[in-house]
């Protein structure tokens, strides 16, 4: 599918992007290589650190939502120094900016980190990506937040321990956590506890819910963890009521395409659920969850979108995510005006003519 120039233009505004997933396949093997480890994981097995020899994309391989899983933690396993996660943000912030990027709130799970590497100064990691984002914001406007996800297969006394890390990251750009892991087998209501801890010191709450799991996820995610967004929440449409207290509480989905298709959440014999979804009231937002494994990007899936749903469709869900976001209402404003100006933007005209930067 080829990428207008219309949508190239576009502000877009990320959600729900997870930092590790952007990490580009030739990163990946280079570190691999570096710190000796495999570029593929399974825990019940003993693995000799022999590397593949892909030389592209096609290391990142996998059939169902599980072998996803494994793939993100070979992924995190290579990010072994707080050096590694500067590279990475580095790398992901540039590519975010020649995207057009505009804002992002994005995921980081330092609870794998610890998983892999015990020793690892979280903090000094943090302080890289925050860096990174900042020597970016100063090149091209982007403004770049993080959100700490708690990982459910830890259990909830790794949850505690990660919600309190978080609360003590502010100072670098942490302004909320989140959930995420295997949502089948580790159910949201056992994180009842730090969510609340995170709540009361001022973070914004998100999750994933409705994805591996189905509806009632979402209706936990909402009721018991009280959460301000939902990462993907497709399957919210195998009850009917859930979707419409989405609708009611005007709680933002966080829906990836390509990654629905590929962990098999979504089939792409048919459209999007997000257009049914959005035809009932619920507040759609798009974004491309882990990038580099699923081999797209925030502009490819804003094209997917645009031809399933129309260009108006897409510009009401990029106003969606503006709107939900957790930016400062001046920043909004900003964003707000970018993207009026981008949808009235002359055939032809460069994407390289409008601003992006958002500061008010």
């Amino acid at each position: 599918m080829a990428t207008s120039e219309f949508i190239r233009a576009l502000p877009k505004v990320q959600l729900h992007c997870h930092l590790e997933g952007t990490l580009q396949a030739a990163t990946f093997l280079e570190l691999a290589a570096r710190h000796g480890v495999a570029t593929t994981y399974r825990p019940v097995l003993r693995q000799a650190p022999v590397l593949r020899q892909a030389q592209d994309d096609s290391v990142y391989a996998f059939g169902d939502f599980s072998e996803f899983l494994l793939t993100f933690a070979a992924v995190s396993r290579a990010l072994k120094e707080p050096g590694d996660y500067a590279r990475l943000a580095a790398e992901y912030a540039l590519d975010a900016a020649a995207q057009n990027v505009v804002y992002g709130e994005i995921f980081i799970s330092p609870s794998v980190w610890l998983f892999f590497h015990p020793e690892l100064d979280v903090r000094a990691c943090v302080r890289e990506i925050r860096s990174a984002f900042e020597a970016q914001r100063e090149r091209s406007g982007i403004e770049l937040r993080l959100i700490v996800d708690l990982t459910r297969n830890f259990g909830l006394e790794s949850a505690m321990r990660t919600a309190k890390l978080a609360i003590g990251l502010t100072d670098l750009g942490a302004i909320g956590i989140g959930l995420g892991g295997d949502e089948a087998r580790f159910p949201a209501g056992d994180f009842e506890e730090p969510f609340a801890l995170a709540r009361a010191a001022g973070l914004h709450c998100v999750a994933h819910a409705g994805e591996a799991a189905g509806a009632t996820s979402v209706r936990d995610a909402i009721e018991r963890l009280h959460v301000e967004r939902i990462g993907h929440g497709v399957r919210a449409l195998e009850d009917r009521d859930v979707v419409e207290l989405l609708a009611h509480r005007q709680i933002p989905l966080e829906i990836c395409p390509t990654s629905n298709f590929l962990t098999g959440i979504a089939s792409r014999e048919h459209p999007h659920p997000l257009l049914e979804l959005d035809a009932a009231g619920v507040v759609v937002t798009i974004d491309a969850d882990d990038p580099a494994l699923f081999r797209t990007s925030i502009t490819q899936e804003y094209e997917y979108v645009a031809s399933i749903a129309g260009e108006t469709t897409l510009l009401r869900l990029i106003g969606n995510a503006i709107d939900a976001s957790f930016a400062a209402d001046s920043l909004k404003a900003s964003m707000r005006e970018l993207l009026r100006a981008a949808s009235v933007m002359e055939p032809g005209r460069s994407a390289s003519n409008t601003s992006t930067h958002v500061r008010p």
